[in-house]
C-alpha cells in the first residue's frame, strides 16, 4: 500500500512536538515535507502555515499536519485557503470524525495541550481514516464560498 505524502508545519510552540512527529512519520515510511519553523525561536504561525496550506491545496501533498500552542491560530490560517478543510484535533475520536465525516485534509494539533503519545494516536488515526462520503459529501460540497 502506497503511503500518503504529508506536509507538516509548526510555529515555535509546536516545534518540539513537530520534531517528534517527524520521527514517527519517517519510521512509518511516510513521505514528509517540513515547511518550518526550523528552530524554537519565536515566529508568527501564518508565515509558515500559509506555505503548508498552499502546498496541500495545490495537491502537492495529500494531507497536512499543523501545530501551534493551541492549534487554533494555525488552523484558522490554513482554513483561509480554498480547498483546505483543517480540523482542530485534540483526541482520537475528533481526529477520526474529522476525516470520516468532514474529509479534513489538515490536522491541526494543540502542541501545548496534548502529550506525545496522544499526538501519535491522533495523527495515526487521521492518516488511516477514509472519508465516508454519502450524506457527508453533500455537506462538504457546500463549504467553499461561491463568488457571484
Amino acid at each position: 500500500m502506497k503511503k500518503k505524502k504529508i506536509a507538516i508545519v509548526s510555529d515555535h510552540a509546536g516545534f518540539y512536538l513537530k520534531r517528534k512527529l517527524l520521527d514517527f512519520l519517517n519510521k512509518q515510511k511516510y513521505e514528509v515535507k517540513d515547511f518550518g519553523t526550523f528552530t524554537e525561536e519565536m515566529v508568527d504561525y501564518p508565515d509558515f502555515g500559509h506555505k503548508m496550506a498552499e502546498a496541500v491545496a495545490a495537491g502537492e501533498y495529500e494531507l497536512g499536519i499543523s501545530i501551534c500552542g493551541t492549534g487554533n491560530g494555525i488552523n484558522m490560517t490554513a482554513n483561509k485557503h480554498q480547498g483546505i478543510r483543517s480540523a482542530l484535533c485534540w483526541n482520537e475520536e475528533i481526529s477520526r470524525l474529522a476525516r470520516a465525516h468532514n474529509d479534513a485534509n489538515v490536522c491541526a494539533l494543540p502542541g501545548r495541550f496534548i502529550s506525545e503519545s496522544e499526538a501519535y494516536l491522533i495523527v495515526r488515526v487521521f492518516l488511516e481514516t477514509d472519508f465516508e462520503g454519502g450524506r457527508h459529501k453533500r455537506r462538504i460540497d457546500k463549504i467553499p464560498l461561491k463568488l457571484y
